[in-house]
Parts: C-alpha cells; structure tokens; sequence
C-alpha cells in the first residue's frame, strides 16, 4: 500500500504471503486461538518485572474478573489499569502481557490488565461493566495489594481503548480521580462510516468485515451502537474527565474517530497529547520487533504516564 513505511508494507507483505484465514472467516473460538497464536509474534523480548502476579477482582453479578499485576519493584507504586483490544471478541492477558511489561518498564508505574469478557459468549455491555467494575475495585483496594490508589490511569488499545474512554467518564461520575486516559486506536464512534473506514475498508489488517464481524458478534442489536458505553463519541459530556493521551496509526479504519474523540474532549476543556504515527496501521504497537514507530510509541506513551502519574 502506498504510502506505508517500507518496513511495515514489508510487514503487511509477510502476512499476505503467509496466507492465514482471516479472523472473521473462522469461528469466534478459532478466531481467539489464532489471534493468540500470532499476538506474540513481532513484540518485543519480554522485559523481567519484580512483581507479575495472577489475580482477580469482583465484578457485579460475582463473576471473578481475571487480571495480571506488573510492576517493577514492591514499593506503593501509581497504577495503570490496561484493557487488551480485540474487538470485544478475541485477546487476553496473554496477547497482551508483553506490551503491558514494557509499559511497567518504561513508565516506572504498575500495571493491572484485565480480562474482561468476550462476545459472543458475553454480549454488550458486559466488557464495559467489567472494566468499570475493575476500576471501581481498584480504586478502593489498591492499597491491599501494595498500590498507590491516589494515583491511578486507565488505558488500552482499539476495543481495549474504548472501555479505557468509557471508564474514564464514569470515574468522573463516580468522583474518582484519574491521572490519565491512556487511548491506544480507540474506537469511539457508532458507526463505520468515516473517510478512513472508507479508505481502509480492506485493511490491512483490520477491515471493513472484520469491524462488522466483532460488532456483530458483541452488541444485541442496532439500538447498542448508538449507546455510549459502545460508543463514547456518543456521550452527552466529556467536560472534567482526565487527561488523555492518544496515539493514533495514520493507516487505520478508527484514526478519523480517535481525531474526532481527541476533538471532543479538547472542546470540553480537557486537555489532550495526540500522537499520530505515520505510515504504520493498526496493531503497529504490538510490532515492535519490526516496526520503529511501535518503539516510539512505546515511549510516547511511558512518559505520558510518568509525567501524570508522578507524585
């Protein structure tokens, strides 16, 4: 594709030679093991943290939410709470365990991703309410597992990006202070009918039919799209949520909706980093092994939350 850096065409022409299914020709538990499969595939090594441990918090209806704590050192350590993308559908703790190291690594803060859960078994809007509740579980227990619960962010990447944005307004609600919305190629609108999803309709990567097939597979009906826990572009007011930071991927279906959420909130008086890394699609964060512009973002987002997070 014109216009892509030369190592991410080159990207893109490795996994059109490999020739894999596309996730939405398979079933949705196909889809979840592939996706697995591959997620580790371009990632950086692995960085080695003081602290990853196996948990769970409570989310409403007494489910135990799984999640993984990371962090470099035993102090009361400022937290992230990180939500995997996937389209509500697919990803884990697992596909994502290597980005939420690097970003324990380099921000110096804990991490604490969540593995809500997925369509089609668990349809709209539980992943919103389970990330809330993990929230609203962290913010009063941070203590008990050796956090600073005074200074905590939210964040993610593509759906992950969504509950990020979506929790960020509750905790407004709720009166829980936030440091930062972290938003990774969130998706925020209620419909596929930008400029962008135009243009990318086909990928690479993430298209048009696949968009349609997590949707599909998530929300009960047409009336969730226009629900802004589905679609926080939709939100009646944005006015006092936290600070975000937006790294966005130039050739992507959602850039032209994370602009406009970026657009939203700076019109609302909240003030907002938007990053947008050129020639690089959607997933490049996850492609740091090959992909410069994944390290960058990396970075981008570490010192984002080193700066809001610090004491």
């Amino acid at each position: 594709m014109i216009g892509l850096t030369p190592k991410m065409a080159s990207v893109v022409e490795r996994m059109a030679r490999a020739g894999r299914p596309p996730l939405h020709t398979l079933t949705p538990a196909g889809a979840k093991a592939a996706y697995e499969k591959g997620a580790g595939v371009l990632e950086v090594p692995k960085p080695q943290l003081a602290r990853v441990e196996d948990l769970s918090l409570p989310a409403r209806d007494g489910y135990a939410i799984p999640v993984r704590l990371y962090a470099h050192s035993s102090e009361a350590l400022p937290v992230l709470l990180f939500f995997h993308g996937g389209g509500f559908t697919v990803g884990s703790i697992a596909t994502h365990d290597i980005l939420c190291r690097v970003l324990s690594e380099k921000s110096g803060c804990a991490v604490v991703s969540v593995d809500y859960r997925l369509a089609p078994e668990h349809k709209f809007p539980t992943a919103s309410n389970d990330a809330w509740d993990a929230l609203a579980h962290l913010a009063a227990n941070a203590g008990q597992w050796g956090l600073d619960g005074s200074r905590i962010a939210v964040g993610g990447d593509s759906a992950g990006g969504t509950l990020a944005a979506v929790c960020a307004i509750l905790a407004r609600d709720a009166g829980i202070p936030l440091a930062l919305q972290m938003l990774i190629y969130p998706g925020t609108a209620a419909h596929q009918d930008t400029p962008s999803h135009r243009k990318f309709a086909e990928g690479p990567l993430l298209g048009e039919a696949l968009i349609s097939w997590f949707f599909g597979l998530y929300v009960n009906s047409a009336a969730d799209r226009d629900d802004w826990r589905f679609a926080p572009l939709n939100a009646d007011d944005v006015e006092g949520v936290a600070p975000a930071w937006i790294g966005l991927a130039e050739y992507d279906p959602v850039v032209d909706e994370g602009i406009a959420y970026a657009d939203k909130l700076r019109a609302a008086g909240v003030t907002v980093d938007l990053e947008i890394y050129r020639g690089v699609i959607h997933e490049f964060v996850k492609m740091g092994r090959a992909i410069p512009e994944a390290l960058q973002a990396h970075a981008d987002a570490a010192r984002a939350l080193k700066e809001a997070l610090q004491p």
